[in-house]
């Protein structure tokens, strides 16, 4: 989650208890002049359209604000099968860290 506010205005809220403060601090999109490298950010074909919209939207905001960013769409995984694929360095995680660190 790059943006906090959709998590404190679901049902997650219930249980979730962001306070403002909380979920300006948290929400990294918020927050993009702190950040100094290149950032890959990936999402899975079969993740929900909000997680993907997200991911999507972090990567134009990285991109706008003039940040090495690369954006990667994982055919066929959904959210939870997409971070199983970091230990694999032929997933699509797995091979994109290793591309980040010129390993590939």
């Amino acid at each position: 989650m790059y943006d906090l506010k959709p998590v404190r205005l679901s049902k997650r809220s219930g249980y979730v208890k962001f306070t403002d403060t909380m979920e300006d601090a948290l929400s990294t999109q918020r927050h993009l002049d702190r950040i100094n490298c290149p950032v890959t950010v990936l999402h899975g074909s079969l993740e929900t359209p909000e997680f993907q919209r997200q991911t999507r939207d972090f990567a134009a905001a990285l991109k706008a604000a003039g940040k090495p960013v690369r954006l990667i769409m994982a055919e066929g995984y959904n959210h939870y099968e997409v971070g199983d694929t970091l230990n694999n360095p032929y997933g699509p995680f797995g091979r994109a860290a290793l591309e980040m660190m010129n390993l590939d």
